[in-house]
């Protein structure tokens, strides 16, 4: 079955949300030769100014360590334009867009580059006849994020008059509770929290935006979103490939560090947090940090039944044979680095309670697929049990995040024929064939956001703090455990040890 879309009177949750003005603003990129900023900054940009969604005043300014005239910046940019951008380019809008691009080299911890930036900003305000907005995007190596913070104070540059500025910070954000906390201290003592915007793409998609508006925009599924109808909630960021050229960042992090701490949680939050009052940027994340704080932190004793570990070793995938994780390019060969983590949470409240969430991770695992599956729980009697039936399943809602975005609900209905036999069928809702449009990439709507200045979509300092809360003493256990994580095959469904977290009867869905 597939869905059709009627469009009528717009959502009161999001009514007057996409018609805040952006105002004209100078995008500062650090980082700006770097692999985020070449594959999803600049095409994002570029899309966005395509659509019009750019101010009509806008500038960028790239900065990186190496020697760059502006010229050979722009040609970088419309390289990687070219190259990664969802659509082919306009040539007179991509002319326009590169028009206003400028470079700037330097360490983050020179001033003499700072002072450049200084310049490039007040010519473009001069240019302008005002002083326009900044953005300060931090796309750099996370150990830089802190001494750029503190930089942009003494240069003068955070706190320009007569201006906003905003300053918006890639992930990781910190590698434990206590830097993440460090970082904070430090960050809140240049910009006030309204202005500081940390990232996690996963909520510029459009799958997790329109979870919210089935939950709340929909009266069929919040009578049956609790404890007393569903049975539990997996979650799932499935990967078919390796580190591939990540070994310096991935054997630092590991799989729980990368995906769970930060996007998987968040895809959690979405799903249990209570209805807001409004949909504003502290109503939206108050419920969210609501949600993390009913999750117990993890004790010693229960981190051996609550969560698991593995690597995966050499196997078959995408068709061709493929190394084991110690045997890829930078990676030492005796690390205990997971590239596969699950773990069940539970959020103790009364709306959740007893409700198991199972979020797990994995690279090297069958196919690609980002996913939630929400079960309901079985009918109270089986009647339908005759010969031939492929059993009445419970009811599940996926959503899936990537990579073809929309909602499946599976329910159990009649074969054709004389007979009462039972098979499940799904119902979907595919964003492409429903809305006959490419969704935006979430790089698109999150820049768009942040200078717009609302941060909805955006995670505040608590709600950091409440992640790492969770994972840091798990992360702490794996660490300090001299026996190495059990491996899985490359192109498998992962480990056979994380079937030891589910509940008897559950099991993992196939990847």
């Amino acid at each position: 079955m597939s869905a059709t879309v009627a469009v009528e009177s717009e959502n009161p949750l999001t009514a007057g949300l996409e018609r805040l003005p952006v105002a004209p603003t100078t995008l500062v990129i650090f980082g700006a030769t770097g692999d985020l900023a070449r594959r999803k900054l600049l095409p994002a940009l570029y899309n966005l100014a395509q659509d019009g969604a750019l101010p009509e005043r806008f500038h960028l300014v790239g900065v990186a360590r190496r020697e760059r005239q502006h010229q050979d910046y722009r040609a970088e940019c419309e390289q990687a334009i070219r190259s990664f951008s969802r659509r082919k380019p306009d040539e007179d809008v991509l002319a326009q867009l590169l028009e206003h691009v400028r470079y700037a080299a330097g360490t983050f911890d020179d001033d003499t580059m700072y002072g450049q930036v200084g310049v490039l900003l007040d010519e473009f305000d001069e240019r302008a006849g005002e002083r326009l907005n900044r953005a300060y995007y931090l796309s750099t190596a996370p150990e830089f994020f802190a001494t750029i913070i503190g930089r942009l104070g003494d240069s003068g540059l955070a706190h320009p008059p007569e201006a906003q500025v905003r300053v918006i910070i890639e992930k990781p954000f910190g590698s434990s509770l206590a830097e993440a906390e460090e970082l904070n201290r430090r960050v809140l003592e240049v910009f006030d929290e309204n202005r500081v915007f940390r990232i996690d793409h996963y909520l510029g998609k459009e799958t997790v935006q329109n979870l919210m508006a089935f939950r709340f925009a929909n009266g069929m599924f919040e009578p049956l979103w609790n404890r007393n109808y569903i049975d539990s909630v997996q979650i799932t960021a499935a990967e078919d490939v390796g580190i591939g050229t990540r070994a310096g960042y991935y054997d630092r992090a590991g799989a729980l560090r990368d995906l769970i701490q930060n996007h998987m949680l968040q895809l959690l939050c979405h799903v249990a947090m209570e209805p807001p009052v409004g949909f504003t940027a502290e109503e939206v994340r108050n419920e969210k940090v609501k949600v993390l704080q009913a999750i117990a932190t993890p004790t010693p004793d229960a981190i051996t039944h609550m969560a698991v570990r593995a690597q995966y070793a050499r196997g078959h995938s995408g068709g061709e044979d493929v190394p084991g994780y110690t045997e890829e390019e930078g990676v030492p060969r005796d690390s205990h680095t997971e590239t596969y983590a699950a773990v069940r949470l539970e959020v103790d409240n009364w709306r959740w309670a007893g409700v198991p969430f199972y979020v797990r991770t994995g690279k090297r695992l069958a196919r690609k697929v980002t996913e939630i599956a929400v079960t309901l729980k079985p009918v109270p009697h089986l009647a339908f049990s005759q010969d031939g039936s492929l059993g009445v399943r419970p009811n599940q809602l996926v959503l899936t995040v990537q990579p073809n975005e929309g909602v499946s609900l599976q329910f159990g209905a009649k074969i054709p024929g004389t007979r009462m036999v039972i098979r499940p069928v799904n119902m979907e809702f595919l964003y492409g064939a429903a809305f006959l449009s490419q969704s935006p990439e979430a790089y698109e709507r999150l820049l768009t956001d942040a200078m717009r200045g609302d941060p909805t979509l955006f995670t505040r300092n608590d709600e950091v703090e409440a992640q790492w809360r969770i994972c840091d003493p798990i992360v702490a256990a794996w660490a300090a455990s001299a026996d190495p994580p059990p491996d899985y095959e490359a192109g498998s469904q992962g480990p056979a040890e994380a079937g030891s977290l589910l509940r008897p009867g559950d099991q993992w869905r196939a990847v």
